[in-house]
């Protein structure tokens, strides 16, 4: 049997859980802003994202989570980023090296996060949008706010979220200056 290259790590089924969400911005304002959630219960600011349903695809689990969670509607963002993703109009067998795409509305950050005590792994799917109206309440136990850029970062509660809207508004800014 020939050895594993690479490390390698198997979950079944009932060992992980994927949950996709969303960095939402509001674009009508200016300067622009980010929506943030409250959960009042362990005083956190949080990024809106929740578990995927079984057959439910990744852009569309995030649109639905900010929904739910925020009462928000919102529109993926095309932005132009490096991913080790083929494009469409490659061929099968292209070198597995970053590349970059414009409008890709992919994910731009995967956490991976270790539940512990043999729970299994939670992934996380990042994904760049926009606020597109207000589809009705949201979960009583968020209170949803937009913040400025700056404001947005150092209100978070937690350091990981603070790291995934730093690379979103890093991208974001890229596409600013582009034109």
């Amino acid at each position: 049997m020939a050895a594993v290259r690479w490390k390698s790590t198997l979950y079944p089924s009932e060992q992980f859980v994927e949950a996709c969400g969303a960095i939402v911005f509001d674009n009508s304002t200016k300067p622009r802003r980010i929506l943030l959630l409250h959960y009042g219960a362990e005083d956190e600011w949080l990024l809106p994202k929740g578990r995927r349903n079984c057959n439910e695809s990744r852009k569309a689990a995030a649109i639905r989570e900010v929904r739910e969670e925020t009462g928000y509607a919102i529109q993926l963002r095309p932005v132009t980023m490096a991913t080790r993703a083929p494009s469409d109009l490659e061929s099968a067998d292209v070198t597995d090296v970053p590349r970059t795409y414009d409008s890709l509305t992919e994910p731009f950050m995967l956490d991976v996060r270790d539940l512990g005590k043999g729970k299994g792994v939670k992934l996380v799917w990042w994904f760049i949008a926009e606020l597109d109206g207000i589809a009705g309440e949201g979960e009583p136990q968020f209170r949803p706010k937009f913040f400025p850029c700056d404001k947005a970062l150092e209100r978070l509660t937690f350091q990981k979220d603070r790291d995934v809207l730093a690379k979103a508004l890093e991208l974001i800014e890229e596409a600013a200056s582009e034109h």
